[in-house]
């Protein structure tokens, strides 16, 4: 599908925006399904390419909101693990086909509205027992690969996160300066792997305004709307949205 068509562009208006709102205001775990909607329409690799920028551009929206609120011990392992991580995850797309990485991620977005399902029937609790600096590092390995390959890194960072018993503020404003950095990171690669052309640039400018209010709405949302409604709203995106990108995948 042509890149710069209004079908392209009207479904990046929605996505674009709930990255905002998840990343401005919600710890970024979920935001990664901007990617997960547009690759839909358009190429796994391509969909990557034309969110990568705008969610730089919601880093840095986010980023005056937060500034050194975050916790350092914290940032500083999950970017040792996320520098490697990233790397493996270039190695790997550079291996597999579009059909591996839309298997890639609708796996990843079902997974995680399954890991919430988990969460919240309490078969699995997080936070009784500090996450050591080990985890963080792995965690940050990890962070790197699914960040680089479906922007999911989200879900990842938050596990670690949450282990570490963060206060909400210093939780987003950690999400928010690691993804910064990663993002940077990502930037490169995707430069010299050949995610960037002239099409998505050009979309990016006409969804840039998109991001920035998304990231506003989400910075206001933090401290007024439930993470209940949010979430609940995200996990049926996600579930319909993974189901058909892997449906795709395997027809």
């Amino acid at each position: 599908m042509d890149v710069l068509s209004w079908t392209v562009f009207a479904i990046g208006v929605p996505a674009v925006l709930f990255a905002g709102v998840s990343k401005g205001g919600f710890g970024s775990g979920a935001a990664f399904a901007s990617a997960s909607i547009l690759a839909l329409v358009v190429e796994p690799a391509i969909a990557l390419g034309i969110m990568l920028p705008l969610l730089m551009l919601i880093d840095v929206a986010s980023l005056p909101a937060y500034w050194k609120k975050w916790s350092w011990p914290e940032t500083r392992l999950l970017l040792w693990g996320g520098v490697p991580g990233t790397f493996l995850g270039a190695l790997f797309f550079g291996w597999a086909n579009d059909d591996v990485i839309r298997l890639l991620i609708g796996g990843i977005s079902v997974a995680f509205v399954a890991w919430q399902l988990v969460q919240a029937a309490e078969w699995v609790v997080i936070g009784e027992r500090p996450m050591s600096p080990t985890a963080g590092v792995t965690a940050g390995v990890a962070l790197g690969f699914t960040s680089f390959v479906s922007h999911a890194g989200g879900p990842v960072a938050a596990v670690y996160l949450l282990g570490r018993k963060l206060s909400k503020t210093a939780f987003q404003a950690t999400t928010v300066i690691v993804f910064w950095a990663m993002n940077v990171l990502k930037a490169a690669i995707y430069a010299a792997m050949g995610f960037f052309t002239l099409e998505t640039l050009t979309l990016n400018l006409a969804l840039a305004p998109v991001a920035v209010l998304g990231t506003y709405l989400g910075v206001r949302a933090h401290h007024v709307v439930p993470e209940r409604v949010f979430f609940g709203l995200t996990y049926v995106l996600l579930m319909v949205t993974g189901s058909k990108l892997i449906w795709d995948a395997l027809t």
